[in-house]
């Protein structure tokens, strides 16, 4: 069993030398000021000059009384709070990314972190039954093995076919180096346990933290709820008053049950480990207002760009679009659920098990097949802890409704230089039916290869 446990850990950011002049605040003192701010002609050199600098909670005290804000119309005030999450599993770093749309934040990549079962929390941490608990330690460990003699294998065939691997021309023997391994890091990864240990860290402000803290605590997953707590120990020394709002609420306990529900429900009758076929669903709506309708054209949207990050026009930023996969594998939903903008849904179940063309199933179908079955036991059970018997291979369907400007974006993005192969397999799959239905847009849209970098 792991050695390591959950750690979190605050970060108090601190003016560089060249601020020195300028006026020193505190989380809280930051939102108040800028509260008072809103409420007063007096310009901020008088509000500040009434703060007490020696005594700035006497300060915070005061104006809040004074503004009479709500807690939640000031917390975005207090700037970015940085928390570090060490040790937790890749379901829950999942999880805080879905929640916390707001935040800024990364992830450790697979290329990085252990890959043995010592990497793993314990059963109870996690909240599988005792009586499963062998099983499941058991099952994880054989998918780690699996991982890493897959990782050998794949990495010997790249050193004798480089032409795998799609090398740049002219590589130096450093790159060569990376690109091979990563070749093999990129498919092997699909036998990694969803409950393996990562770290995260995150900087969003006090009022979206109050609001992920609040949902953490209120999910069924005891991992979740002990985080909840570290996080809001934290948070409490950098913004005690705006963080006191954090505890577990009705509301996303009923949401976070139904939600559970439906999953189990879903999974037990879609459960499988056999490889699903590609298929997707693009839908767009281009409604307007009758009195405010759109006259720029899709091309004039998009022709001024000199890449990806450029401003596009209105008649993308109001296209909705919405997307989705049947068979997206939690290797890649990892990522592509990092994409912040408007609503994202999985059930987050196995409905098939994605493996690349280049690893042969028939060598580990004893391996699956136990899977499957723990997986199975567990959602019978109606336990929340099925998840955590998920490799990051299962498939599970993903919806993403957005606007059309940010679609083109994560489009790009997903199939441009460096990225995965499979995230380029399913964002051109998607952007040939966007094309379909909105064809005055593909001339404008870079779709790349995938070149490695």
């Amino acid at each position: 069993m792991s050695e390591t446990r959950m750690r979190i850990t605050g970060l108090a950011l601190v003016p560089p030398p060249t601020a020195a002049d300028l006026p020193k605040v505190t989380p809280e003192l930051l939102a108040s000021v800028l509260a008072r701010y809103s409420r007063s002609n007096d310009g901020l050199a008088a509000i500040l000059s009434k703060v007490d600098v020696n005594n700035p909670e006497a300060s915070i005290d005061r104006i809040l009384k004074f503004v009479d804000y709500g807690h939640a119309s000031i917390g975005g005030l207090t700037g970015g709070l940085a928390i570090a999450l060490d040790g937790v599993s890749m379901w829950l770093a999942y999880k805080i990314f879905e929640i916390a749309q707001m935040a800024d934040g990364q992830e450790s990549s697979t290329r990085y972190i252990t890959m043995d079962a010592a990497n793993l929390p314990t059963a109870e941490e996690v909240g599988v039954p005792a009586d499963l608990a062998p099983r499941w330690h058991d099952v994880l460990a054989r998918a780690f093995a699996a991982y890493n003699a897959e990782y050998a294998r794949l990495d010997a065939l790249a050193t004798a076919q480089p032409e795998r691997v799609r090398l740049p021309a002219d590589a130096k023997p450093a790159v060569v180096t990376r690109l091979r391994k990563n070749y093999a890091l990129d498919r092997a990864r699909y036998f990694i346990p969803l409950a393996t240990r990562t770290n995260l860290g995150l900087v969003q402000s006090s009022r979206m933290w109050a609001t992920t803290v609040k949902h953490l605590d209120s999910l069924p997953q005891p991992e979740a709820r002990a985080a909840a707590k570290l996080i809001r120990d934290e948070l409490l020394k950098q913004s005690p008053r705006l963080m006191r709002h954090s505890a577990a609420e009705k509301s996303y306990e009923a949401q976070a049950a139904q939600e559970l529900a439906t999953s189990l429900a879903l999974g037990r009758a879609r459960l499988s480990s056999a490889q699903l076929p590609d298929e997707v669903w693009v839908h767009v709506d281009r409604a307007t207002p009758p009195f405010l309708g759109e006259v720029q054209s899709v091309a004039e949207s998009l022709r001024h760009r000199a890449n990806r990050y450029g401003q596009q026009g209105t008649a993308t930023r109001r296209l909705r679009v919405s997307f989705a996969w049947n068979n997206m594998a939690l290797a890649e939903l990892r990522d592509l659920n990092r994409h912040r903008t408007g609503c994202r849904y999985t059930p987050l179940i196995q409905a098939g098990f994605y493996l690349p063309p280049e690893i042969d199933r028939a060598p580990h179908a004893a391996l699956l097949a136990d899977q499957l079955a723990l997986t199975r036991d567990l959602m019978d059970r109606g336990s929340p802890a099925y998840l955590y018997s998920l490799l990051l291979g299962a498939q599970t369907p993903f919806e993403h409704s957005t606007h059309a400007d940010k679609f083109i974006y994560e489009a790009e993005l997903r199939t441009g230089m460096g990225a995965h192969f499979r995230y380029a397999e399913h964002l051109s799959a998607v952007l040939r039916e966007f094309f379909k239905q909105v064809p005055e847009a593909r001339d404008w849209v870079v779709e790349g290869t995938a070149e490695p970098e």
